[in-house]
C-alpha cells in the first residue's frame, strides 16, 4: 500500500513539475508576443506621424500656391486627392507583410536585444518543439538582459560576446537550419546527432553563454551596491554611535 502510495505521489510530483514548466513556457511565449506587439504598435505610431507630416506639407504647398495664384475648386480638389494618395501609400506600404527582422551589428545594445528578440519570436514558428523551449527561455531572460547592457558600454567585452552572439551566431545558426530541407532535418549525421538536435544542442549553448555574460554584469552592479551600502552603513553608524556616546555625557 505504501509502495502504491509513494508512486502516486511520484506521479503527481511529476505531473505538477511537468505542467509547472509548460505554464512557465506558455507565460514566456504570453510576453513575447506582448513586446512584438509594442515593437508593431510603434510602427503604426511612426506611420501616423508619417502620414500627418505629408498632409501637412502637401497643405502648406497647396496653400503657398494658392497665395501666388488662384487654384480654383479642381486645384483643391487635386491637392485633397494627392494627400489621400500619399496617405494611403504609406498605410499600405506599412501593412504588407514584413519580412524577417535582421540583427544588424551596428545597433545600440538596447536595440540590439528588442531586434534579437523580435528575430526568435517570428521565428519561431518553424523550429521543432524541443528547440521551440530554448528559445522561449531564451526569450524570458531578454528583459533583464536588456537592462544590464543598456547600462553598458558597447565595447565592453562582456557587451561584445552579447552583442556576437544576438547579431551573428545565434541568427546565423537558425538561419542556417532553415536551409536544411525538412525530410533531412530529423536524419542522423556521421556523429550520429540529428539536425534537430544540433539546433537544440547549440541553442542550449547559447543560451547559457547570454545568461553568464547577463550574471557576470549584474553581479558587477551587486558590488558597487554593495560597495556603497558598507560605506553608508559603516560612515553613518559610527557617526550615529558617536552622537549617541556625546550626548550621555
Amino acid at each position: 500500500m505504501t509502495e502504491v502510495s509513494d508512486k502516486v505521489d511520484r506521479t503527481i510530483a511529476r505531473f505538477e513539475r511537468i505542467t509547472g514548466q509548460l505554464d512557465q513556457r506558455d507565460g514566456s511565449v504570453r510576453e513575447a508576443a506582448r513586446r512584438e506587439r509594442q515593437r508593431l504598435n510603434a510602427g503604426l505610431v511612426t506611420t501616423g506621424k508619417r502620414v500627418g507630416i505629408a498632409i501637412g506639407i502637401i497643405s502648406v504647398l497647396t496653400f503657398a500656391v494658392g497665395l501666388i495664384t488662384p487654384i480654383g475648386m479642381f486645384g483643391f480638389l487635386a491637392a485633397v486627392g494627392l494627400a489621400i494618395g500619399v496617405a494611403t501609400l504609406l498605410v499600405f506600404g506599412a501593412a504588407r507583410p514584413q519580412p524577417l527582422p535582421t540583427v544588424p551589428s551596428d545597433l545600440p545594445n538596447g536595440q540590439m536585444v528588442q531586434r534579437f528578440d523580435s528575430y526568435i519570436y517570428r521565428t519561431r514558428g518553424m523550429l521543432p518543439a524541443p528547440a521551440k523551449a530554448e528559445v522561449d527561455n531564451m526569450s524570458a531572460m531578454l528583459p533583464d538582459l536588456r537592462r544590464i547592457l543598456e547600462r553598458v558600454p558597447d565595447l565592453d567585452p562582456n557587451a561584445q560576446d552579447a552583442r556576437r552572439l544576438m547579431a551573428k551566431h545565434l541568427p546565423g545558426l537558425i538561419d542556417s537550419y532553415a536551409q536544411v530541407p525538412m525530410s533531412y532535418r530529423t536524419a542522423p549525421d556521421a556523429d550520429g546527432k540529428s539536425a534537430d538536435e544540433r539546433l537544440v544542442e547549440a541553442l542550449a549553448a547559447g543560451r547559457q553563454a547570454l545568461k553568464d555574460i547577463g550574471d557576470k554584469l549584474a553581479r558587477n552592479d551587486l558590488d558597487t551596491f554593495e560597495t556603497h551600502g558598507r560605506f553608508i552603513e559603516t560612515r553613518y553608524k559610527d557617526a550615529e554611535s558617536f552622537d549617541r556616546s556625546g550626548s550621555d555625557r
